[in-house]
């Protein structure tokens, strides 16, 4: 069994860099999936409260036989409940779905930089006492802006320990990604091959040819090399074990250059622009 990496955040925690996704899975299909994906060897559960199969993840790690503590789990914040109040009940609650009493990993889902005055900065500071009193181990916020991180650094105590935002060859999301490296915020990578749009890429085509791989995995990897962390999802079981099989090769400088070259800016982009976006639950 492949050996995942692990990056150690600014926090000193550690995350395994790649870990399985479970976005729009079935609720009654999301704890065997876990599972499943469990007794292939990932070890990281990437899960939300918007996604609404919380309660079937806990199920699936507890099925799966292992300790608690080998299993890395991280949920995010619903957008409906950005005010302090609303989201220490929904942390709460995340917490009783999952059957945990810790997360290792909680995000704010969305800034919504256009509702609640923009105040997604009292929503991080809610977010840092779940950190103090250790129900979070890690905490971090997700299709954050460079604009919006720099508010939390003029405004708050912490650094967010991971930025997860859609980041694939078409959508390269470099600004995001250097603001990272500069400030010590990990990538982590949604929809890292794009939902599945770069799959016939011919330059992807011609490098997974040479390597023997498939296209999913030579962009998988491509990531890997790059230093984000992912979570690819599936529910069919020799494709969540084509995922984790990516450790046992390497691209080459020309390759991760040409797929690098893919970019197309926001013409890429397959998701919402979060300087724009700011849908919340009904």
């Amino acid at each position: 069994m492949s050996a995942i990496p692990t990056i150690t955040l600014n926090d000193g925690h550690t995350i395994p860099q790649l870990g399985f996704g479970v976005f729009q899975i079935e609720p009654d299909k999301t704890a065997e999936a876990v599972k499943t994906a469990l007794d292939i060897g990932y070890r990281h559960i990437d899960t939300a409260q918007m996604y609404g199969n919380e309660k079937q993840v806990g199920q699936g790690i507890q099925e799966s036989g292992l300790s608690r503590r080998d299993v890395f789990v991280t949920s995010k914040l619903n957008n409906g409940y950005h005010r302090p109040d609303d989201a220490r009940k929904a942390f709460d609650k995340t917490l009783s779905d999952l059957g945990t009493d810790y997360v290792d990993l909680f995000l704010i889902h969305w800034p919504l930089p256009t509702r609640y005055d923009g105040d997604f900065v009292s929503t991080w500071k809610t977010l840092e006492e779940f950190a103090k009193d250790g129900r979070a181990r890690s905490i971090g916020v997700s299709n954050f802006q460079p604009a919006h991180l720099e508010r939390l650094a003029t405004e708050t105590d912490t650094v967010p320990a991971v930025n997860q935002v859609e980041v694939h060859p078409y959508l390269v999301n470099e600004d995001v990604r250097r603001y990272g490296r500069e400030h010590g915020i990990a990538t982590e990578a949604w929809s890292p091959i794009a939902q599945g749009k770069v799959l016939d890429d011919p330059v992807l085509e011609s490098i997974a040819s040479s390597t023997g791989k498939s296209t999913a995995q030579v962009v998988l990897r491509w990531h890997v090399q790059r230093g984000d962390i992912i979570f690819p999802k599936s529910v069919t079981p020799d494709r969540v074990r084509a995922n984790f099989d990516i450790f046992d090769f390497e691209l080459g400088d020309a390759d991760m250059d040409a797929i690098t070259a893919l970019d197309r800016g926001e013409d890429g982009r397959t998701g919402p622009n979060p300087d724009t976006f700011d849908m919340i639950p009904d």
